[in-house]
């Protein structure tokens, strides 16, 4: 047993020394695929594909060096890490939208408020397409009665009239194309908004308890004195 330990302490004094001859550099200490330790006063290639430790000259750990990476895995890791990246910012921005959806609508109150105003803007726009749409009915009904005039011999119908014929025909088409848009746009808006309404009503349930905070956290009203 006595024998045993005075090899320890040979053992300690040999790598003190050791570590006293690198100075403040610090060693390098790994065990490598055979089970081998093996020390150096930089880092060893034997262990690139294992974890390194640094020393300093006191036989503390300065840091842990990883093992190496091949250029594919150095390639997996980066898009590992860029695709964490990623992830991050469109949490963040997902937040971002979030916030600014729950200041701009705070109530449900607000938010059909405004799908209101939106669906209203188109139908004003849509009701002045079909006010114009009626004036060129109108007008057709007149091009109509004097095309009676050539109706046995459409040959001799002038051409003013056939080019009224023709632009009328052209902003009818116009008018109704227009409207269909505008019924398309109404689709849009609604959807719009009901897609933010199941996200609001998210936001206002969570929001709800933090809003209820400061109504319990005031004092209780004293009572009156009888």
């Amino acid at each position: 047993m006595r024998r045993r330990l005075l090899k320890l302490a040979a053992a300690g004094l040999l790598l003190g020394m050791a570590l006293a001859g690198w100075g403040a550099e610090g060693i390098y200490t790994c065990v490598d695929g055979k089970g081998r330790k093996i020390t150096s006063d930089r880092p060893i290639a034997d262990c690139v594909d294992r974890e390194q430790l640094e020393l300093n000259p006191s036989g503390t750990v300065r840091r842990k060096i990883g093992p190496s990476l091949t250029a594919q895995e150095r390639a997996a890791q980066e898009a590992k890490e860029r695709q964490a990246a990623e992830e991050k910012a469109r949490l963040a921005e997902e937040k971002r939208r979030d916030h600014a959806l729950l200041i701009r609508y705070p109530s449900r109150s607000v938010h059909d408020k405004e799908r209101r105003e939106a669906l209203a803007q188109v139908d004003e726009v849509v009701k002045a397409a079909r006010k114009r749409l009626g004036e060129l009915q109108h007008q057709r009904k007149g091009i109509d009665a004097e095309l009676e005039f050539y109706k046995k011999d459409p040959a001799k119908m002038p051409p003013s009239l056939k080019r009224q014929i023709d632009e009328n025909t052209q902003s009818t088409n116009v008018q109704n194309r227009f409207i269909g848009e505008q019924e398309d746009e109404k689709k849009r808006i609604n959807s719009r908004f009901d897609e933010e309404l199941i996200k609001l009503k998210q936001l206002w349930s969570l929001a709800a308890p933090e809003m209820a905070l400061p109504e319990l956290s005031r004092p209780a009203a004293a009572t009156t004195a009888r």
